[in-house]
């Protein structure tokens, strides 16, 4: 760790750990285009990876073509990543 209490990994961990990825949950997705959420998942979409939104109050809807879930545990089969837009309160709880 450096001194910011936050762990360091170096580039080829985090490239391997990209390169592997193929499957990435987006916890907090917004169906609104101009939301940060929306535009990193397209980002993913557009790079090779199936973003999957997360958010409970959207259950049912497709955000840029895939349906939503309420929870990580309503997710249909293997996750490879997690990306996490809540508010830091409440992210702990989306690890947990």
């Amino acid at each position: 760790m450096n001194g910011t209490s936050r762990p360091t990994y170096s580039d080829e961990l985090l490239r391997t750990v990209l390169a592997d990825a193929k499957i990435v949950t987006v916890v907090g997705a917004s169906p609104r285009p101009f939301r940060p959420s929306n535009n990193v998942m397209r980002f993913l979409q557009r790079n090779g990876y199936r973003a999957i939104p997360v958010n409970p109050n959207a259950v049912g809807e497709t955000i840029n073509g895939e349906i939503v879930y309420a929870s990580l545990a309503d997710v249909p089969g293997p996750i490879d990543m997690v990306d996490i837009f809540r508010r830091s309160a409440a992210a702990g709880n989306v690890v947990d």
